[in-house]
């Protein structure tokens, strides 16, 4: 189970931009299905737009095609775009001992504690105001 936005669009974007990069990495539609361990219609349906893959098969795709799975979950739209560490997000998204839901809920919470870190490291603009150019005050 994961959020999309835009519906069929999206779907077909996620299948345009893996049959991208199997042609970048110059495999056949076989080749990426066997090192996916997915079969031939199935990855032709994904490639299409006609079925969508749930995150443990995005990951595998990812893995057969020897890129980050994290970048394919911000194809699909599972994950937003952003910054942290992308070995933490991947290892939870390929995980096959969770659940779907399970790692979703592990990758919102990460996304949260980013979230709340960014926001204690960020100055509040009235005590910037109030510091000098250094951050420091006056005292």
């Amino acid at each position: 189970m994961w959020a999309h936005t835009g519906g069929m669009a999206r779907i077909s974007e996620i299948g345009d931009y893996i049959r991208d990069q199997r042609d970048q990495a110059q495999m056949s539609l076989r080749q990426l299905a066997q090192a996916a361990g997915v079969s031939n219609p199935y990855l032709s349906q994904v490639e299409r737009g006609l079925r969508r893959p749930s995150a443990e098969i995005l990951g595998r795709i990812a893995q057969g095609l020897r890129i980050s799975a994290e970048t394919l979950y911000v194809q699909a739209g599972i994950l937003d775009d952003r910054a942290g560490d992308e070995a933490v997000t991947t290892a939870i998204a390929a995980d096959a001992s969770l659940t779907e839901r399970q790692r979703a809920t592990l990758l919102q919470i990460y996304a949260a504690f980013q979230a709340e870190n960014a926001a204690r490291t960020t100055p509040d603009p009235a005590t910037r105001d109030e510091a000098g150019a250094d951050g420091t005050t006056d005292m």
